[in-house]
């Protein structure tokens, strides 16, 4: 299963991966979370990232899977991780591609940037129109399908992360983890720690934060490795 990340759709950036003729032979699922893509967007839903992964545990009962290997890209990824350490029937492995591991990240045009403005300011002030303006065109493509409230309400939740810290809960799982990282901006912190709990981490040359994008074969080569035949 593919999960997407803030202010994305699951196919956009995951479809020309699953299109490989190394993968084409399994199901593959792919996942717009509530708010975003062509998913549904409740008023009165958190948009927590524990909501998210509820959602997403909902999504594969409902397509009759347990044991899941689960793709998930930034926001995705720690959706992802939150899913895994609440339904770990669900979940046999991940491969997160530079997942939100950690809180109050470094201010930049997504979540944090997003969280800056007030949700009324965000929704009726303009304020999703000047992130569209800045995110440049790639991720404005997807961005614009999604809710403006949901987007909002579900950036603030990742810049409060969870308790424990998705960190944490990654570490603590005993099942088999793949993180990726650009090699472009490389800034992963804590790698050590990662590593010494069974976190396998792979630098991904010529790539930034989409790896999907600017490296495919090194990224089919990531989700292949170690999957169920």
């Amino acid at each position: 299963m593919y999960v997407h990340g803030l202010g994305s759709a699951s196919t956009v950036y995951h479809a020309h991966i699953a299109a490989d003729p190394r993968l084409t032979f399994r199901r593959q699922l792919f996942v717009d979370l509530p708010g975003h893509g062509i998913s549904d967007r409740p008023a009165h839903f958190g948009y927590s990232l524990e909501d998210h992964a509820d959602a997403l545990g909902a999504a594969l009962d409902a397509a009759g899977v347990s044991g899941a290997e689960l793709v998930g890209h930034s926001m995705g990824g720690a959706v992802a991780i939150v899913l895994a350490a609440r339904r770990p029937d669900l979940v046999s492995r991940l491969v997160l591609t530079e997942a939100n591991l950690d809180p109050n990240p470094a201010p930049t045009a997504g979540s944090s940037g997003i969280a800056a403005y007030t949700e009324e300011a965000f929704v009726d002030g303009g304020g999703f129109q000047a992130v569209l303006d800045r995110v440049g065109p790639l991720w404005a493509a997807t961005m614009r399908l999604a809710d403006p409230r949901a987007l909002h309400r579900t950036a603030l939740a990742l810049v409060r992360g969870t308790e424990p810290t998705m960190r944490r809960l990654l570490m603590a799982l005993p099942i088999d983890r793949t993180y990726l990282v650009g090699g472009i901006g490389d800034d992963l912190v804590d790698r050590a720690e990662l590593v010494a709990s069974g976190v396998r981490v792979e630098v991904v040359p010529n790539a930034g934060h989409n790896i999907m994008f600017d490296n495919p074969e090194a990224f089919i080569r990531a989700v292949v490795d170690g999957a169920a035949q």
